[in-house]
């Protein structure tokens, strides 16, 4: 008669031991992205007609790796605005103040972000003169 609990006895020896709990991809690979979610994704996307064991487990940390960076250069424009809640503006602060993730992510539209502060330089005669602070600066051009 098969025992119906979570103890396996040891072929008679000794006391029944517990079942070990299993241990997910993620855990094993010390990541928190989901490994087998990402796994199923790939096999389903048909990206091709087979997946490493490996690709996925790569994938997430990739994936990991680019969202903590991300979080930290937009909880740090969050403490520079005096906020405590990362909001949607300072993500878009953070993508396009860093010059990999601009690159990166330069065709992404980030919903409520707004615009990226950009203070132009104007050309005159005397020289380039900004326009918001009323600044001009000492180099001449000549025409």
């Amino acid at each position: 008669m098969p025992l119906t609990t979570a103890a396996k006895s040891v072929g008679g020896r000794g006391k029944p031991q517990k079942a070990s709990k299993s241990i997910s991809r993620s855990q094993k690979a010390g990541l928190q992205f989901p490994v087998s979610r990402i796994a199923r994704f790939l096999k389903k996307g048909h990206y091709a007609q087979r997946v490493g064991s490996g690709s996925p487990i790569y994938l997430s940390a990739v994936l990991e790796y680019l969202a903590a960076e991300l979080l930290e250069l937009a909880r740090n424009a969050a403490r520079d605005n005096k906020k405590y809640m990362i909001v949607s503006r300072h993500i878009q602060l953070a993508v396009r103040n860093d010059e990999e993730l601009s690159k990166l992510l330069r065709s992404a539209t980030i919903a409520n972000g707004g615009v990226f502060p950009n203070i132009l330089l104007f050309y005159g005669v005397f020289g380039y003169k900004n326009l918001y602070l009323g600044i001009t600066i000492s180099t001449l051009v000549q025409v």
